[in-house]
């Protein structure tokens, strides 16, 4: 069986042969991966399909498997968030998506690598060890979501759910080559997916093409009452997939260009916006003047929100304990042991933000930068359809090159994380190569105007072959 097929694919597979079959020729492809994409694979993904062969394939994406981030909920399977502090964790119940992949028949294949609670751009802060680039196995594949961007690329999925706070589901679709999604603010459910940065992150899928991941967005997207910052509003996502961008307005912030940004990425970006001129579209330098304060609102607001999520974790409910003399000392003991560097950094740091006499000096002062970004953006698509920047700055870095390294890390996201201060959506595809190495798009809209950026992917995606190319590391 090809490694690499489009959902389409696999469903004409399943009705060609079974649904067992197909999943069971995927756990092969990953027991034989050089990756270390999954932290954990389903022992009952092979009974689930046997199951869905049964009932006679019903449902949008009956017997197609998936994998799925390691810190949205999965009964039966661990839920550790790449932590040794939830080792062992096993939630009693599914996060909202997993429920609606289980009602649309999805097989779910396994739970992938990803940095340490989602705090981290290349899948090295992960307790289970870093996750190898397809491209080049020397190389990370970004993060926070780098398993399952990885596993993706790899052909050991046909798809895969992430989550994205500052970036982490578009990094690792630029670096890895894939196509990565960060719907708006509030179209996808939260319930059941581990607070990292509740006011910042949100659910997204990656996928081989665009159409894939309209697709699943089809299926995950949609009103939850158990999720309070869910929107009741309901959008046909394939019904946008037309091959037309004629007549749309392209805005280009000068902000996202800055100094640091690869000459090669920059390249293949314009190449990319002169390519929409040709099919119709025009475009047109709009400037956003608070971006460049973005990154510092992102990291004091994200690490502050962190700290107080991750009190919760202490040794005494669920996870992984140390010993200790006395309540305290266990706590403190199970903390020091069960959390990693770069947790405790950010733990520290949000904490310090939030304490008394700095409170109103960086967390309030992040806020009101926050509220300066996203009328940067409301000013922006007032005049403009879509804006278009670079993904990252820069093609896959290698292993450890910049994990002693915080604030070079952190600076990494430096063009992800305004998308997530102002809560609109943002779309990753694959538009250029560098040594090898794939180079990212991003193509960013307004509130729940993914029709509109999914259209101008998709437009892109039909008109170029970038998306077609595979990584030779495991091919």
């Amino acid at each position: 069986m090809a490694k690499w097929m489009s959902v389409a694919q696999v469903k004409e597979k399943i009705r060609e042969s079974s649904a067992e079959e197909v999943t069971a020729s995927y756990l092969e492809v990953i027991e034989k991966s050089k990756i270390n994409g999954y932290v954990a694979v389903s022992e009952k993904a092979v009974e689930q399909a046997r199951e869905i062969d049964a009932k006679g394939h019903e449902g949008p994406l009956a017997g197609v498997p998936i994998a799925i981030k390691d810190n949205i909920s999965v009964v039966g399977m661990q839920n550790s968030c790449g932590s040794k502090i939830l080792e062992g964790y096993v939630p009693p119940f599914n996060a909202h998506v997993i429920e609606k992949l289980q009602e649309a028949g999805a097989v779910i294949l396994g739970k992938t690598n990803m940095d340490e609670f989602a705090m981290g751009s290349s899948t090295e802060t992960s307790y289970y060890g870093p996750t190898a680039n397809p491209w080049d196995l020397e190389r990370v594949p970004g993060g926070s979501s780098g398993g399952s961007a990885a596993v993706v690329a790899a052909g050991e999925a046909p798809f895969a759910l992430g989550s994205d706070t500052g970036g982490s589901v578009r990094c690792p679709a630029a670096f890895c080559g894939v196509v990565g999604l960060k719907p708006t603010y509030g179209a996808v459910s939260r319930y059941g997916v581990v607070a990292y940065a509740n006011s910042l992150e949100q659910v997204g899928p990656l996928a081989n093409n665009v159409t894939d991941i309209a697709v699943l967005m089809d299926v995950i997207g949609g009103y939850d009452r158990r999720d309070s910052t869910s929107i009741d509003r309901k959008t046909a996502y394939q019904e946008a997939l037309v091959d037309d961008v004629k007549g749309l307005k392209i805005g280009v912030p000068k902000e996202f260009f800055g100094e640091g940004i690869h000459q090669d990425v920059e390249k293949a970006v314009w190449d990319s916006i002169h390519r929409y001129e040709e099919l119709g579209a025009s475009w047109e330098e709009v400037s956003m003047p608070n971006i460049k304060y973005a990154l510092a609102s992102y990291y004091i607001i994200a690490m502050s929100e962190a700290s107080s999520n991750l009190a919760r974790f202490d040794g005494t409910r669920y996870g992984f304990r140390d010993r200790g003399e006395n309540w305290h000392s266990m706590v403190s003991a199970t903390r020091a042991e069960g959390f990693g560097t770069e947790v405790k950094r950010r733990i520290l740091l949000g904490t310090y933000a939030l304490s008394a006499g700095y409170h109103d000096k960086y967390y309030l002062k992040a806020l009101k930068v926050r509220t300066l970004v996203k009328q940067d953006f409301d000013r922006a698509l007032s005049k403009v359809d879509v804006l278009m920047a670079p993904t990252m700055p820069n093609p896959a870095f290698k292993k450890g090159e910049k994990i002693e390294d915080p604030l070079t890390l952190y600076l990494s996201d430096v063009n992800t994380c305004p998308i997530n201060l102002a809560g609109v959506p943002s779309i990753s595809v694959p538009c250029g190569f560098t040594d090898g190495l794939p180079i990212g798009l991003q193509i960013m809209g307004k509130p729940f105007d993914e029709p509109t950026v999914l259209r101008t992917a998709y437009t892109f995606e039909q008109n170029t072959d970038y998306h077609t190319k595979r990584p030779p590391e495991v091919a």
